[in-house]
């Protein structure tokens, strides 16, 4: 992706999957600890993984453990999210961002740039 911020979403049937991308134009994130949030209509942004700076250490909230992983690859300054087997429930718009302070399952420690990439996921 040249342009920073995320892309990558779509509207999808039930099981079906996605892949999310962030990137940074004009800054770099290598190495910084990164996360993916979502935020549905109504809701708080909530979170969804953590990784890294380096990548080899990541975590998931308990409703995307065994569905989604976070990975990165910081030689070209990207962020990604895969998608498998999809909910309803996943239905968000959905952001990455930099940590920066605090508690790292917050997204009040982080720094957001993009304006987030729609996931629906139909019945």
């Amino acid at each position: 992706q040249v342009q920073m911020g995320e892309s990558g979403g779509g509207l999808v049937q039930a099981g079906d999957s996605l892949r999310l991308s962030c990137v940074a134009s004009g800054r770099t994130f290598s190495e910084d600890i990164m996360g993916w949030f979502r935020q549905a209509p109504e809701k708080e942004r909530e979170y969804v993984a953590v990784i890294s700076g380096s990548g080899r250490t990541t975590f998931y909230t308990d409703d995307v453990r065994g569905r989604f992983t976070i990975s990165r690859d910081n030689a070209n300054n990207a962020l990604y999210l895969q998608m498998n087997s999809l909910k309803p429930e996943d239905s968000a718009s959905y952001y990455c961002g930099k940590w920066i302070s605090g508690n790292t399952y917050l997204p009040t420690s982080y720094h957001f740039w993009g304006q987030g990439t729609q996931v629906t996921v139909s019945s």
